[in-house]
């Protein structure tokens, strides 16, 4: 569950003061948004995936579709909104990674409790429901829920901004991703502190989740995990050796990685590992549709280019 849209990605040597141009070097227009990149990274690496998200009626929700569909995602249930512009997301990549995100992504193009309704016998079959947290917060506990419901792995990625919901969504859920910006809105710690970040996030597993995933930005990853099946434990994992061209995508890959690993039964260990490779992989190129399969992963987790633990 979560964003569709059309992602332009420019690659730029500077960007124009005001009244000036500049010349792009690469210009890229795939089907984008986390909701998206997440489904594909998920059907790359061989989960039959199914995307929940608003389109709009125009020509380009229909090209968006027809793209999902070739990269194997089911589509049944996005909503076509009468009348709205499917959304578009701009990203200006500098060098050195430096990016900038123009966007376009009205209101009605985020996911409803009604939405989420309209769609609830697709949940009864799903292994896993992944719920992205900057959709409204109402339709995503809606999903988790559901997801909870059935018995499925639930994955929130970001962090529960709405207090009003907060807590609902946490007891929902099975895995939390956030970055380092929502780490520390969820655990309310500074990501360069990574003990005090633990215990905040053994904190926040008192809440439900049994695994949580939380970015501290050059420092890596941290795995923080308790389960009667894993026992209890946390992970800090470096990020991989790779040269970072653009780290757009790198959690949504990490996320669909992470997933895909756990539902086949990896330790938590073992799936962070395979998830700290996809996000590597990820990062090589710039734009953030993934280009994954599983065999490259494990390659580069055995040729020790993403850490093994």
């Amino acid at each position: 569950m979560g964003q569709l849209a059309r992602d332009v990605v420019l690659t730029v040597n500077r960007l124009p003061g005001p009244h000036q141009a500049t010349d792009v070097g690469r210009r890229r227009e795939v089907l984008g948004g986390k909701g998206a990149n997440q489904a594909v990274a998920l059907s790359q690496l061989g989960a039959t995936a199914t995307l929940l998200a608003v389109a709009g009626d125009d020509d380009v929700g229909d090209d968006l579709l027809a793209q999902a569909r070739r990269d194997g995602i089911d589509v049944t249930y996005v909503v076509r909104r009468s009348g709205i512009p499917t959304g578009l997301i701009i990203e200006v990549l500098e060098p050195q990674g430096r990016w900038r995100y123009l966007q376009h992504l009205p209101e009605p193009t985020l996911l409803t409790e009604a939405d989420i309704t309209a769609a609830a016998n697709a949940f009864q079959r799903m292994d896993a429901v992944l719920v992205q947290l900057q959709q409204r917060p109402a339709a995503a506990l809606a999903a988790a829920r559901q997801g909870q419901t059935a018995g499925s792995l639930v994955v929130l990625d970001g962090a529960p901004a709405d207090d009003e919901h907060r807590r609902s969504l946490l007891a929902a859920a099975d895995v939390v991703r956030a970055d380092d910006r929502e780490a520390e809105l969820l655990t309310g710690i500074r990501s360069d502190n990574p003990d005090k970040v633990r215990k905040a996030a053994e904190d926040v597993l008192d809440t439900g989740p049994a695994l949580i995933v939380l970015g501290l930005g050059p420092i890596g990853n941290l795995f923080v995990w308790r389960h009667q099946h894993w026992g209890s434990g946390s992970l800090l994992t470096p990020l991989s050796s790779d040269k970072a061209v653009d780290t757009t995508g790198a959690g949504d890959a990490l996320t669909a990685a992470l997933t895909v690993a756990l539902l086949r039964g990896d330790t938590p260990a073992s799936a962070a590992s395979y998830a700290v490779a996809a996000a590597g992989a990820t990062v090589r190129h710039p734009g953030g549709r993934p280009a994954l399969t599983d065999e490259m992963l494990q390659a580069r987790i055995r040729d020790g280019v993403a850490p093994t633990n």
